[in-house]
């Protein structure tokens, strides 16, 4: 079998690339992908040839880890049935390239633990999910430890700040403030405030969680908290961090770096979709056939109304 994949195959160069694909192994399910979704955070910086893992795994490269199919072969005794719909957070079934999550294609090959089933036919919404994890994940701890302070103020209003603040409130806390300077975003929906920074004179927030990957601010951050308030870099972050320690002293603040979501954090917020509790709807803004996918990234990395892009694998089924 082979399949057609997204494939950089260098910084700001792109291509659909026909690659074979492994072969079924026990436990491992075969799927025609639906719907992916394109990272304006690590897949960007991807494209920028600026993601740290690059230096070990190079290019090509196959990325993505936002992707919705249906089975369509299994394996010997795969826990999966043929004609589920499932969610794919990243794969690793291509020959003769790389792969940075790598399941941005018409067609994988995953095992049945890494692949989530969905008890729901595929919708462009359900590409979210790894991105409601990372934000669940940020508060959670990922089931690993006591949940941490939630956010009263969100730094920046992308997809993943609009699902940190959904979370937020239907976990009944407070509704958040959150901060966007990018007029293109500052819409505000029924729930919670969205200022410009400038706009907000409060100094004593509890929990400040930074989803942009840009901690330029830092200082400015540190001042709008309480003492020993909590500083969350929620954000994947190229560039080093820099702030006044004397500042940070001052506060006795935390500064806490989160990672991505465990397995435990993707099962929470599926379930949370099922019950009706966390919506994904009105998130994405732009959606695209796979076969135009230099011009998708590009309009998802470069205009700024474009909250999510999806692509479309429909015609490569």
């Amino acid at each position: 079998m082979r399949s057609s994949a997204i494939t950089f195959t260098s910084p700001k160069q792109m291509c659909l690339r026909s690659l074979p694909l492994s072969g079924l192994a026990e436990g491992q399910v075969a799927v025609v992908v639906q719907y992916s979704g394109i990272s304006t955070s690590t897949e960007r910086l991807l494209w920028d040839g600026r993601f740290a893992p690059l230096e070990t795994a190079g290019y090509p490269v196959v990325p993505g880890y936002e992707t919705v199919g249906q089975v369509i072969e299994t394996g010997p005794n795969s826990a999966l049935q043929t004609g589920q719909t499932v969610f794919v957070p990243g794969a690793n079934c291509f020959e003769g390239v790389s792969s940075l999550y790598g399941a941005s294609a018409s067609h994988l090959v995953v095992s049945d633990r890494v692949a989530l089933p969905l008890a729901r036919d595929a919708q462009t919404d359900d590409v979210l999910l790894a991105l409601a994890a990372t934000a669940y994940h940020a508060v959670s701890g990922g089931g690993q430890q006591a949940p941490h302070t939630p956010p009263d103020l969100i730094i920046g209003h992308s997809v993943m700040g609009r699902l940190l603040a959904r979370l937020t409130v239907a976990a009944g806390y407070p509704a958040p403030t959150v901060w966007e300077s990018n007029s293109a975003l500052m819409d505000s929906p029924e729930g919670y405030r969205v200022l410009r920074p400038q706009d907000d004179d409060r100094h004593d927030y509890k929990a400040i969680y930074d989803v942009t990957g840009q901690a330029d601010d830092l200082d400015q951050w540190l001042q709008r908290i309480q003492p020993a308030g909590d500083i969350v870099l929620a954000g994947f972050y190229a560039n080093r961090l820099d702030f006044s320690h004397a500042q940070a002293y001052k506060k006795e603040a935390r500064l806490r770096v989160t990672s991505q979501w465990t397995r435990a954090d993707l099962l929470a917020v599926n379930q949370l979709v099922q019950s009706g509790r966390l919506s994904l709807q009105g998130l994405i803004t732009h959606a695209a056939s796979a076969a135009s996918a230099t011009d998708a990234y590009q309009t998802a990395f470069g205009d700024v109304s474009c909250l999510k892009m999806v692509l479309d694998w429909s015609a490569y089924a």
